[in-house]
């Protein structure tokens, strides 16, 4: 029997608007702050730091059956692809804790 699942959701975003790296950090900053309010997982900017267009976030959850994990990932990703930038490209798994 499986202890639980962990959810990730990998995610490359564009910032059109952003003039500067200072521009960027607004965007970053409110995403990962909604991801982490609204759905109650974990973020990070795990790559593309000195781009200022640019950002890679990569969120965890976890969950005790793998439709919740699906599910909360299928959420943010429609979260973010709702918001004044661009979501370019969404990677996930979801993987079995035993």
């Amino acid at each position: 029997m499986s202890s639980g699942y962990v959810g990730i959701l990998s995610v490359e975003l564009h910032f059109p608007e952003a003039g500067s790296l200072k521009g960027k950090r607004k965007y970053v900053k409110s995403a990962k702050a909604q991801l982490q309010n609204r759905f109650g997982v974990s973020v990070a900017e795990v790559d593309h730091h000195e781009l200022w267009q640019r950002a890679r976030l990569t969120l965890s959850c976890v969950t005790r059956e793998y439709r919740e994990a699906e599910l909360l990932l299928d959420e943010a990703e429609r979260y973010l692809s709702g918001q004044e930038f661009e979501l370019v490209r969404a990677d996930r798994d979801v993987v079995s804790v035993d």
